[in-house]
């Protein structure tokens, strides 16, 4: 399975790390041990459906619970026998 997830906190951050909440998603996604790439407007991820979703739900959590008073996170799935790699090295 591969997804893409953008969570959209708010406020964005603290004062002193206006991208706090966005930085505490991201590090459940890269200690889920699944591959993953951040881009501009979100991180895709892929592996195993079970560990995927698992992973943008804890990492919804995990912006709430770093202090975003609310979040939204905008997720895509593809449930496809293709990996980022295959989707994307025409372009690199």
């Amino acid at each position: 399975m591969i997804a893409e997830i953008q969570v959209a906190p708010s406020p964005a951050g603290t004062p002193d790390d206006p991208h706090a909440f966005v930085e505490a998603a991201v590090r459940v996604i890269r200690a889920s041990g699944l591959r993953f790439e951040v881009g501009a407007l979100g991180t895709t991820l892929e592996g195993d459906a079970d560990a995927v979703w698992a992973t943008l739900r804890a990492a919804h959590e995990a912006m709430l619970a770093a202090g975003a008073t609310s979040g939204i996170s905008h997720v895509k799935i593809a449930s496809v026998d293709r990996t980022m790699d295959s989707l994307t090295r025409k372009f690199r």
